[in-house]
């Protein structure tokens, strides 16, 4: 665990006495100005505590912390001045989110309880950060390879989203893409929840009665429901929500939210989902794009021009693959083809990615009704 202290003064003494008094106790370097310190952050960093002198030229030190949390936001900042305005004690506290204030002159004592302290609430924030990641790509985890075993063929559309959903990142300027590409994994979890039997008859085009119907328009509010009870899986949530609105505003949920006040994620899979489905029939993509923009108020215009430019192109790019047999797929390849039983019946749309428990679902597959054979993946 990193554990080393930076301390800022523009005091070179008062940075000696540091180094002296606490270098057998603490790992210390030092900074005498705001804009050094800053670049041993970006350099050495990150670092669990650091200590910054209220008044230096140049940049004070309610200014450094600040920029400091913007670099490094689980380091633990602590404040020393000789100035006991309460003002400014507020100020630092408000704008640098200061652990603990201290005034100048300080006691090795003093100063030691306080590092110790900082130390302290520093392994606590990242054991928390730590804890909450783990938890949450472990539960990412658990649903993708529960709908892989339930139901591969929409699995394989997940993954298909997620990856389209890729190449519209970067011309859409979304900064968060990692929250993008777990609404499009988990976009269809509530599959999970229909009886078999249902998603058959949809699947097969056979007529839904009412109730049916309404299950299936339910998906993106049950899909809500079950990612909201995972810690920071809320903006992700609200995504696979609005994932069938349309742009006008028409479509699931009904309520008053239209435009650009759909979720841009939501916005994306609207135009994607749309996509795969007609690509999946054999309709090329340029086609299906042109369609939907003949269709005012459906699709964000945004959405469908970075899609034009990114996904029509990748479609016409010369794709490189092998032929391999079923038992010999291996988890991370990627299929060029889809994977059809003997009677033709699509399990796997191309485009997905294999895992381990794909695999196992491809074996009983094989074992029951057969697999086309051979299988294109990439090399």
């Amino acid at each position: 665990m990193n554990e080393k202290i930076l301390c800022v003064d523009d005091d070179a003494n008062v940075l000696a006495g540091f180094q002296r008094n606490l270098r057998r106790r603490f790992s210390i370097d030092t900074a005498v100005n705001g804009q050094e310190s800053l670049n041993i952050v970006r350099l050495r960093g990150p670092y669990a505590v650091v200590v910054a002198d209220m008044q230096m030229p140049g940049m004070n030190g309610t200014e450094l912390l600040s920029k400091i949390r913007e670099i490094s936001p689980q380091t633990v900042r602590i404040m020393l001045t000789g100035n006991a305005d309460q003002q400014v004690a507020v100020e630092a506290v408000n704008k640098g989110h200061i652990f603990r204030f201290l005034n100048k002159p300080c006691t090795p004592e003093t100063l030691a309880l306080a590092l110790e302290a900082g130390l302290e609430q520093h392994r606590l924030i990242t054991a928390e950060k730590e804890l909450l990641e783990k938890t949450l790509s472990g539960s990412v985890k658990m649903l993708t390879d529960i709908l892989s075993m339930v139901e591969p063929q929409i699995f394989g559309r997940a993954q298909m989203l997620r990856d389209y959903a890729r190449g519209l990142a970067a011309p859409l300027g979304i900064g968060s893409f990692w929250e993008l590409e777990v609404a499009a994994l988990l976009s269809q979890i509530a599959y999970v929840t229909i009886p078999a039997g249902i998603i058959q008859k949809d699947r097969t085009g056979v007529a839904l009665n009412p109730t049916e119907k309404q299950i299936f328009t339910r998906i993106p509010e049950i899909g809500n429901k079950l990612l909201l009870n995972i810690p920071r899986l809320e903006s992700v949530a609200r995504i696979v929500l609005y994932q069938n609105k349309y742009y006008d505003g028409s479509g699931f949920p009904q309520d008053a939210v239209a435009g650009d006040q759909i979720p841009i994620g939501a916005r994306i899979l609207r135009v994607l989902s749309d996509l795969i489905k007609q690509e999946i029939e054999g309709v090329p993509r340029n086609e299906i794009l042109e369609q939907m923009r003949r269709r005012p108020g459906a699709y964000d215009p945004k959405v469908i021009d970075a899609a034009m430019a990114t996904l029509v192109q990748d479609a016409s790019a010369t794709k490189s693959g092998q032929a391999v047999l079923a038992k010999d797929l291996a988890p991370g390849q990627v299929l060029l083809s889809p994977v059809m039983t003997n009677d033709g019946v699509l399990i796997v749309p191309a485009g997905t990615e294999i895992s381990q428990m794909l695999i196992e679902k491809l074996k009983n597959f094989a074992a029951l009704s057969g697999i086309k054979e051979p299988i294109y993946v990439k090399k």
